[in-house]
């Protein structure tokens, strides 16, 4: 260059881009590369060829957790921000240099669907931050693992592979996932170890997981579902029961979905099955121990061996206690003594009787009490009907209220009782198939029927008898009857008290007073009942057969009084 005498602004301009190497334009906005002069404190001072120096964080030198290595003479690439500031020196940034760089590095990576390397440094909301070679990127809280992650401090500041999910340089947005890695890797584990496996292969694993209904155990890569219907023949309420996580299995391979990758395992499998020889074992009828395991609302699981269950129905469970819950009878874990009632081999059931093992106590109960004979109880219920009286046994028997007292209706019957009363009262019959058992407390009272039925007392009662009665109590539908002093007692109806409406009165009656009356039959509660009127006309026909026909001309009264007359004469 010519000397110039007198130098001009434009000349000087010339000169100093000359020495610069170029613009200084040219410098601010490219990464360029330049010297470690010296390191004062936690500064690094670096030449990159312009009038000044730089000065950069040493912090910006080093991989996130680990400390700068970095010494004078070192030569490092950096970004050039200005040229020159205030203080006249050059404004340079480290960071910005390995974000350049790494920002192409990463762009090529991203369009080849390449894993990169990167260190999680940092924790943001909803997620982590990841250094990628010099680019921030964010990783989402859902894509660190394939399984929530509780604690990420064992995986923080390790160098370790990700995957780009998105990128956006204007933007300076990065979104990567560690999940994406660890699933393709374990699909390529998966891949190859399910292919050595086998249908009914046993092989050992490790308890990962329990849930309730079952637990995920770890063949070395691959998970396998051991179903809780599967651990053991005998009932598992709860895999934990059984299975603890971290503990060691030997499982046998149930089935295999190459498509889905999916394995079921069992453990029972490797047992010898209960139920092999179980319907020789439990023959029906026959009477065996159990423990109960389970109660339902329909009925009681009882345990007869390890691996043999039987359900004993609600409707089996007692002989006298109806529409009550299960657990009401018996209790889980209790030892019971049930009665084989079906064994059906295929489907593994077997129906049990809790009742059937005990006695019934209606066949107890007409053994103990036959018909005829007295008993006592407490009056557990009235109805519109009857009442229920409790028996020995624990069992019920009715009175029907026609079967309470002589001489009331039903209804003032049973008006004349409580709930709670205690009462005596007569077996009238028992039938064991339907458990009923009737009972009658009107027959107790005086002249009532006897043990077997037959009326009991002076001289009895058959029907077609004439028989001298006493009345013991006049009523509007009739007179109370007795036969003699203790004989047996029976009702007359107010229409067999005599031929004519005006004899059927029974106010012309008095307590006390004696009469000839015919027996005509027995009620539902086998007293014996009375007809005057069936006696006169058994008399008529008897006048009649013997003394003549009032179809001569003679009348009834002529007949009978022509009888009369012989009679007295006799």
């Amino acid at each position: 260059m010519a000397t110039v005498a007198n130098p001009t602004r434009d000349d000087f301009a010339a000169l100093l881009n000359e020495s610069l190497g170029g613009e200084n334009e040219a410098f601010e906005g490219r990464v360029v590369i330049g010297t470690v002069t010296a390191i004062e404190n936690d500064l690094a001072v670096i030449d990159v060829g312009l009038k000044s120096e730089g000065r950069v964080p040493l912090r910006e030198f080093a991989v996130p957790g680990q400390k700068a290595e970095l010494k004078v003479g070192d030569q490092v690439e950096v970004f050039v921000d200005r040229v020159e500031n205030s203080a006249g020196e050059a404004m340079l940034s480290r960071d910005r240099a390995r974000r350049e760089a790494a920002w192409d590095k990463l762009e090529g990576e991203f369009a080849e669907e390449k894993r990169v390397e990167g260190v999680i440094f940092g924790r943001v909301k909803g997620g982590f931050t990841v250094d990628l070679g010099g680019a921030v990127a964010f990783l989402p809280g859902s894509q660190v693992d394939i399984r929530p992650v509780r604690d990420v401090q064992p995986l923080m500041d390790i160098p370790q592979p990700f995957q780009i999910l998105k990128m956006d340089r204007r933007r300076g947005n990065i979104v990567v996932s560690r999940r994406a890695i660890l699933e393709e890797t374990r699909a390529e584990q998966r891949s190859g170890l399910i292919q050595s496996l086998a249908e009914g292969q046993v092989i050992e694993g490790v308890v990962k997981n329990i849930t309730d209904y079952g637990a995920f155990v770890d063949l070395g890569g691959i998970d396998g579902l051991l179903h809780v219907t599967d651990i053991s023949y005998k009932r598992v309420n709860h895999p934990s029961e059984v299975l603890e996580i971290g503990a060691t299995v030997k499982v046998q391979i149930i089935r295999i979905n190459r498509d889905t990758q999916r394995i079921s395992l069992g453990m029972k499998q490797l047992e010898s099955d209960p139920w092999e020889g179980a319907q020789a074992k439990y023959p029906v009828d026959g009477v065996f121990q159990g423990r109960v395991t389970n109660i339902t609302e329909y009925g009681a699981f009882v345990e007869l061996e390890p691996g043999i269950e039987g359900l004993v129905h609600v409707s089996e469970m007692s002989w006298t206690k109806k529409n009550v819950h299960p657990g009401k009878i018996v209790s889980t874990s209790q030892e019971v003594e049930v009665k084989i009632l079906e064994v059906d081999g295929e489907k593994r059931r077997i129906s049990l009787g809790l009742k059937q093992a005990q006695t019934n106590p209606w066949s107890d109960f007409a053994e103990k009490h036959p018909v005829g004979s007295q008993v006592e109880g407490e009056v557990k219920n009235a109805t519109e009907f009857g009442l229920f009286i409790g028996l020995e046994g624990d069992v019920d028997g009715m009175v029907h209220m026609s079967d309470i007292a002589w001489g009331v209706s039903g209804e003032e019957a049973l008006a004349l009782h409580r709930k709670g009363e205690t009462v005596q009262a007569v077996v009238l019959d028992v039938d064991v198939e339907k458990e009923r058992i009737s009972l009658g407390m009107k027959q107790l009272e005086r002249g009532g029927v006897v043990a077997g039925g037959a009326t009991g007392g002076e001289g009895g009662a058959r029907k077609g008898e004439v028989k001298t009665v006493t009345v013991l109590e006049v009523m509007d539908g009739g007179l109370t009857v007795q036969v003699g002093d203790d004989g047996p007692t029976g009702f007359i109806k107010r229409s067999d008290l005599g031929r004519d409406r005006d004899e059927q009165r029974p106010e012309r009656f008095q307590v006390g007073q004696k009469f000839d009356a015919q027996v005509t039959g027995t009620d539902r509660s086998k007293k014996p009942t009375f007809s005057i009127k069936a006696m006169q006309i058994a008399e008529e026909k008897q006048a009649v057969a013997q003394y003549g026909s009032s179809d001569s001309g003679a009348s009834l009264g002529d007949i009978l009084g022509a009888a009369l007359e012989r009679a007295n004469k006799k």
